[in-house]
């Protein structure tokens, strides 16, 4: 609705204040304001209430739980940095790699046991020629006792984690010296794995199987012969004593009398000395051979030469 002409009569013009004579009507003659005054006023549309309030955050109530055992999860990658070649290696040569990271470690171990039990075996056998004067200490006899059976334990168990990854080695071994000459491995998978582990046969297959991954390695013609370098000799010697001296070891167990037992901790030092020996050599011929296989590459570097008349 519309306000009158009379009601705007006197009214007060918004713009410039100034009263409105009579019969201006609903302008003002003076500035050209709308005399009524407009006020905007928004209402909302029939039907429309208040909007409705969100409810407060639940407090926390701990990690998330699951009834089964998730199955989501990060993609099992290897971590590569920046810019890297995106080419891995071949996978036999990275697995041979991966085998020889970890047996190394154990045969350097196996070596640092064995050297302590042999120690252990040195010193009962000197307690041994000293009862011969006289009595010995209890506390000094109980040491020599816990050292030997703790040495003792300690080195059998380290030995069987250090041949189980040399077999694993070897096979893995194998495989990428045949891939990298670009022939077939002579002997099967399973006929490797019994050579290592049926007795007798032991004392010759993993040398043979050993100078054929080297032979490979250095590419080297299949229809050669192959010729073991002198480390995997020397090793080879050291493995074959090492099994006649352990047969010798057990059987000796069986013996009684006191001067069998004497010579039994001298034999026992002897195997502890040779089991050093051996577990070094492997540690070096693992770590030539797979260096045979995958190569470390060394940086170039340019150096910049002047010569002057």
């Amino acid at each position: 609705m519309q306000p009158s002409p009379d009601a705007l009569t006197g009214a007060p013009c918004p713009r410039c204040g100034r009263p409105a004579p009579p019969g201006a009507g609903r302008f003002c003659p003076y500035c050209g304001r709308y005399l009524a005054a407009l006020t905007w006023v928004a209402e909302p549309p029939p039907g429309a209430g208040p909007e409705p309030s969100e409810p407060p955050p639940p407090p926390y109530s701990g990690p998330p739980r699951y009834r089964y055992l998730p199955r989501w999860g990060f993609p099992a990658r290897a971590w590569q940095p920046p810019g890297a070649d995106g080419t891995p290696p071949p996978d036999p040569v990275w697995r041979a790699r991966s085998t020889a990271a970890s047996v190394v470690p154990v045969l350097w171990a196996t070596a640092a046991v064995a050297l302590l039990a042999a120690a252990a075996e040195a010193w009962r056998y000197a307690l041994l020629l000293a009862s011969r004067d006289g009595a010995l200490d209890a506390a000094t006899v109980a040491a020599s006792d816990a050292f030997v059976d703790a040495a003792g334990t300690v080195a059998p168990i380290l030995t069987v984690l250090a041949g189980g990854l040399l077999v694993l080695w070897s096979v893995r071994a194998r495989q990428a010296a045949a891939e990298l000459a670009g022939v077939r491995p002579s002997r099967s998978t399973a006929a490797v794995v019994l050579g290592w582990l049926v007795p007798g046969a032991n004392l010759v297959v993993p040398g043979a199987v050993l100078a054929e991954v080297e032979h490979t390695a250095l590419l080297l013609p299949a229809a050669r012969r192959p010729r073991p370098s002198r480390l995997l000799l020397a090793w080879w010697v050291a493995w074959a004593v090492g099994g006649v001296l352990t047969v010798v070891v057990l059987l000796w167990s069986f013996r009684t009398g006191v001067q069998a037992r004497a010579d039994g901790v001298v034999l026992h030092a002897a195997l502890d000395l040779l089991a050093v020996v051996t577990a070094v050599l492997t540690a070096l011929l693992v770590t030539r051979m797979t260096r045979m296989l995958a190569p470390v590459g060394r940086a170039r570097r340019e150096i910049l030469v002047s010569a002057t008349a």
